[in-house]
């Protein structure tokens, strides 16, 4: 059964990274407003292309400001987040791993806890993706930031 489940997970975590990543092929729009897609949840091609514009302009921030962030339930619910803190997982600094996994383990509580205006498959592939997340970021904490 775990087997099981397990799969189902990762085939919703891939389901959302098409969903984020479906403009891959056109750059952004002019004017967008990155944070817009932290905030975009339906499946339009308007909040597919706002969501991969907010994707890009987190992974290619160098100096990695939205790591501190807050992130609102909408923000966990598009997984633009979560999925930047797993792109970027081995460039982040131990702090920033720290701040991310805690974020991933937020996420789930606030999910539940409130209407957000999501639909239950929404609230469940955005928790499915911070469960994810977060394992993958205690890894990578582990790996490099775990004094021995």
């Amino acid at each position: 059964m775990p087997g099981r489940r397990r799969i189902w997970a990762v085939g919703a975590v891939v389901g959302l990274a098409g969903l984020i990543s479906g403009c891959a092929g056109s750059p952004p729009a002019e004017g967008v407003n990155n944070s817009a897609g932290l905030a975009c949840v339906d499946d339009s091609q308007h909040c597919i292309g706002q969501r991969k514009a907010a994707l890009t302009s987190m992974t290619s921030d160098a100096s990695r400001k939205w790591v501190k962030e807050p992130a609102t339930p909408l923000a966990h619910a598009t997984g633009v987040r979560l999925f930047a803190f797993k792109t970027k997982k081995k460039d982040l600094n131990c702090d920033e791993l720290t701040s991310g996994k805690r974020e991933a383990d937020s996420a789930p509580v606030v999910l539940r806890g409130g209407n957000h205006g999501l639909t239950p498959a929404q609230v469940s592939r955005s928790i499915m993706l911070a469960s994810e997340v977060g394992r993958e970021l205690q890894n990578e904490y582990n790996r490099r930031c775990k004094k021995g």
